[in-house]
């Protein structure tokens, strides 16, 4: 059967590389096409696949301890050619995999262009013919010519920009600090409120405006502030603009004092679980390092733990909810994949991993097996259920512990119940491969 079918990959980044890798190293003729060179976006500098533009970190190497680092000994298991290049050209960062750009590109390049499986063809793809084996991995740059055609197919609802908001561990709120309620007792009484003082409001403003800023590319700049404005830009307009905006207090009347606060900060749920609470309005453009400074002093968020951090950045995602299946099929189409940044996974290593797996459910197919998703106590696993299940505020997300199921039993300790999580993550990808025999 597998002679039969050729599968287009379309984008020689991360996922593309990776999803392209796997099916000929398992006997799958791939046709690999890449619009580099004849075309380069404004963040690529060469004409190798897997090209990384903005850093040399794949993030933390903490199997136990880091959801990322987790997602890497997932991709290791099942035999990832980009963990297995980022491996082999490490370089010292401390806990974080970084790499020698070039050389961990140069590799995967040479993997690719070397196997007899691999046609290699140089050409900007601007349609899909839905009756043919595809995925389409074109990632945060996609050319315009397909993303206006994707728009079409996907029935909108695709974003050019990346405006997120930090979404932080429930349990890490400080919750005599904040209390649950919605506007005017209008709702469920979903939302965590946390109200500020006019001296912490004053503190905070100061901190926010001289924080510093993640750097955006040129092409970026002007896209991104037009589309969401950011926080740390809203304060900067006035002393009292975000009390007119994000932390309006008006209708929280803080039960400890009957009374609205100076300035009040909602978080919303951002899971079904209520594990993970979204930052309403928090779009920012500062540095990680800097969201975690600022942000902590809002008394509830003093020891906040980031599950993911705001972005502002040039990307291109598809309202997965709506249109992608878990497999990463698109539901009207199911011969057509998406895999990478375009599905709203966010990350290097997230990309990396869609690709993977997009590929793995494809081989499936191919070989007549049955279907079987990977477990949601994977972090390959839960992502893809995130990204595919109903959101009316879909936003990209990355790996971490907050999207993975809880556990059958109560572990105070936060690193052990990470430990244990990621034991039962590990089996489960073992379980897998043995079944789909890989």
């Amino acid at each position: 059967m597998l002679k039969n079918n050729t599968v287009k990959v379309i984008g020689g980044g991360l996922a593309g590389s990776e999803a392209a890798y796997f099916l000929a190293s398992h006997g799958v003729q791939v046709e690999l096409y890449d619009v580099k060179p004849i075309k380069m976006s404004p963040a690529h500098k060469n004409q190798d696949y897997a090209e990384l533009v903005c850093s040399n970190s794949l993030k933390s190497n903490d199997v136990y301890g880091n959801a990322c680092g987790l997602m890497k000994e997932e991709m290791r298991i099942l035999g990832s050619l980009v963990i297995e290049s980022a491996d082999k050209f490490r370089v010292p960062a401390g806990n974080a995999l970084a790499v020698d750009r070039e050389k961990f590109a140069r590799y995967i390049t040479e993997k690719l262009h070397s196997h007899p499986n691999i046609k290699h063809i140089c050409e900007e793809i601007t349609a899909v013919d839905f009756d043919e084996y595809t995925i389409i991995a074109t990632g945060p740059l996609t050319t315009e010519p397909l993303s206006g055609y994707l728009k079409d197919i996907v029935g909108g609802g695709l974003s050019f920009y990346d405006a997120s908001a930090p979404i932080v561990d429930f349990e890490s709120i400080d919750m005599d600090n904040a209390f649950f309620g919605d506007r005017y007792d209008k709702g469920n009484g979903d939302h965590i409120n946390c109200p500020m003082t006019k001296e912490q409001y004053l503190d905070f403003i100061d901190a926010l405006t001289n924080a510093e800023r993640a750097t955006l590319h040129d092409f970026e700049k002007k896209e991104v502030f037009e589309g969401c404005m950011p926080i740390e830009i809203m304060a900067s307009r006035g002393v009292d603009t975000l009390r007119f905006g994000p932390l309006k207090p008006v209708g929280l009347t803080d039960p400890k004092t009957g009374r609205w606060a100076y300035a009040c900060l909602q978080l919303r749920k951002e899971d079904q679980n209520g594990s993970m609470y979204n930052l309403v309005g928090f779009q920012t453009n500062l540095t990680f390092g800097e969201q975690k400074r600022v942000f902590s002093l809002i008394p509830a968020l003093k020891n906040a733990e980031y599950l993911r951090y705001g972005v502002m950045h040039r990307n291109t995602f598809i309202n997965s909810p709506k249109v992608l299946n878990p497999d990463y099929s698109l539901k009207e189409r199911q011969k057509t994949m998406l895999a990478g940044q375009i599905t709203g996974v966010e990350g290097y290593v997230e990309s990396a991993a869609s690709g993977l797996m997009c590929a793995i459910y494809l081989y499936n197919k191919l070989t007549g097996k049955k279907q079987t998703l990977i477990s949601e106590n994977t972090t390959l696993g839960s992502l893809a259920r995130y990204i595919t299940t109903e959101n009316k505020n879909f936003q990209p997300m990355n790996a971490n512990f907050g999207i993975l199921p809880p556990l059958n039993m109560i572990v105070r300790d936060k690193a052990q119940r990470k430990k244990l999580m990621a034991e039962r993550s590990l089996q489960s990808v073992r379980e897998f491969k043995k079944e789909m025999e890989i």
